[in-house]
């Protein structure tokens, strides 16, 4: 895939990215040691507040003490979490009894963070308010060894772990016994009591655990991962879209911490990719409600209408119209007036760019195009009179351009002209090249070629080559983004939809 355009995905991911450039994915593995992040001195472009400037939640001065047997001497490592990244937030040497400590004076962002051994054993830790506590602990055995003294976040933490874990053999017996029972007999209910018992008895603990510490990291931390319950009375769009609009009642968004745990995060990757129906349409109206909601809270806004734009650029998405979903986001929420963590030449970049993929959306009237053929004649793309219309523009050194070009040529030749027609231009190249690749390839549709790019720009919207659109008999844009043996998919949903 041949890049072109790419401008203001660059600015996006400079302006968001900052504060990671150092940062590793989350992957647990020894990678993580090797990046480093200092939050008082580098800008953190995922939380920062209105005005820009304000530093992460900070705890108290830290003073944690650990005792972990088996340990690794050497070093380890305090790896914390920001969106989908971890990073290394402090390093310290392990004595050979397992003797570590972390210390900051001014402590260190409030939320979730792993301590990494050169082995790669690990253990979890809750950051709060409180950062003077001790830990002693058996590598061998982490959660049933577990002791914290001084922390009431990280006590509700392996508390609860070890309730959970308690519950878990009963659960799976529960599992196994209902594949042996018939739906519908008073064994397969008793059973089915027995499961919703013991789901009571798993809300009825965290319940009296939030009712008891309301303002605890562990309690945000943990009430934000609570799912609502289904709502069974309704029908199953009906209930979809109820548990789509309670999914995230849970969440404090105005407590930025959160965003330094892994929650918000997986909860943020469920509902776009699981709870939202992979169309564009879909996936921008469940954005747009999201990033609405979380406007009132500058941490939680701005991860929200960082990510989605840079989730869905088009060479990380196999959705078919992704610049619809950039184009409405982008014009939302990257302004003047909102987008408080973007300077303002990169706003302008922002929205340009948008009004470029703004033409050329799914749904759209297919902008019309004028170029020179190779005789030197001009081309007009809506004068052609077959019923479906390929718009294909390609560079001819382009190597997935090479791949796909013999395929649409045979795909073109199999078919009748009044059906299907192609209207290919070459994008960023010379004369030469472009009449050369035309004999080579055998290429007998209509070719064009503007080595200004004037007659597609602000029409056709080109991140990438190969590029190729589909227009119906009414000339509306119904496919974009397509390898050519998608082309017919959407040219026969087409047909279908108009009877």
């Amino acid at each position: 895939m041949c890049n072109k355009s790419l401008s203001f995905i660059l600015l996006l991911i400079i302006s968001v990215t900052s504060v990671l450039m150092l940062a590793c994915k989350s992957d647990q593995s020894a990678n993580a040691q090797s990046s480093n992040y200092n939050p008082r001195t580098q800008s953190n472009e995922l939380t920062s507040s209105a005005d820009a400037t304000r530093d992460p939640v900070m705890g108290s001065a830290a003073d944690i003490k650990i005792s972990a047997i088996g340990a690794p001497a050497g070093s380890a490592f305090l790896i914390g979490i920001l969106g989908d990244q971890r990073f290394r937030m402090d390093s310290t040497t392990v004595s050979a009894q397992g003797q570590l400590s972390f210390n900051e004076p001014n402590g260190y962002p409030q939320g979730h963070y792993f301590v990494y051994f050169s082995n790669n054993r690990n253990f979890q830790v809750l950051l709060g308010e409180d950062q003077s506590f001790t830990i002693d602990v058996e590598m061998a055995d982490v959660l049933n060894t577990m002791k914290v003294s001084g922390s009431i976040d990280n006590e509700l933490l392996y508390d609860n772990m070890r309730f959970e874990e308690s519950l878990r053999p009963q659960f799976a017996a529960i599992a196994e016994e209902l594949k042996t029972v018939q739906e519908g007999t008073s064994a397969y209910d008793e059973l089915k009591a027995k499961q919703t018992a013991l789901v009571d008895q798993r809300k009825s603990h965290l319940n009296k655990t939030f009712s008891d510490h309301p303002g605890s990291l562990y309690t945000s931390f943990k009430k934000s991962g609570q799912n609502p319950d289904p709502r069974m009375d309704l029908d199953e769009d009906a209930r979809l879209a109820v548990y789509r609009k309670d999914f995230w009642a849970n969440v404090d968004f105005g407590d930025a911490r959160l965003l330094r745990t892994p929650v918000i995060f997986n909860k943020l990757k469920r509902y776009m990719d699981e709870l939202t129906q992979q169309h564009p349409d879909s996936v921008t109206n469940s954005a747009i409600w999201l990033i609405d909601r979380a406007e009132p809270y500058p941490d939680f806004f701005k991860f929200f209408a960082n990510w989605v734009p840079l989730t869905y650029e088009p060479t990380k998405t196999t959705l078919m119209d992704p610049e619809m979903v950039l184009t409405r986001i982008i014009q939302r929420y990257f302004t003047h007036d909102k987008a408080f963590w973007v300077d303002s030449v990169s706003i302008y970049g922002f929205q340009q760019r948008a009004t470029e993929m703004a033409g050329s959306l799914i749904g759209n009237q297919a902008p019309n195009v004028t170029s020179t053929d190779p005789e030197g004649n001009p081309q007009t793309l809506l004068d052609k009179k077959a019923e479906y219309l390929i718009v294909y523009m390609y560079n001819p050194e382009c190597e997935h351009c090479m791949e796909q070009t013999p395929k649409l040529v045979d795909f073109y030749n199999q078919h009748s002209r009044k059906d299907i027609d192609v209207y290919a231009i070459a994008i960023d190249t010379d004369d030469t090249k472009w009449k050369n690749y035309i004999k080579k390839n055998n290429m007998t549709w209509t070719n064009v070629h503007d080595p200004s790019n004037r007659s597609i720009y602000g029409k056709y919207y080109v991140d990438h080559t190969p590029e190729l659109y589909v227009l119906n008999p009414d000339r509306i844009i119904i496919g974009k983004n397509l390898k050519v043996n998608q082309v017919m998919t959407v040219v026969n949903r087409d047909k279908e939809k108009r009877g």
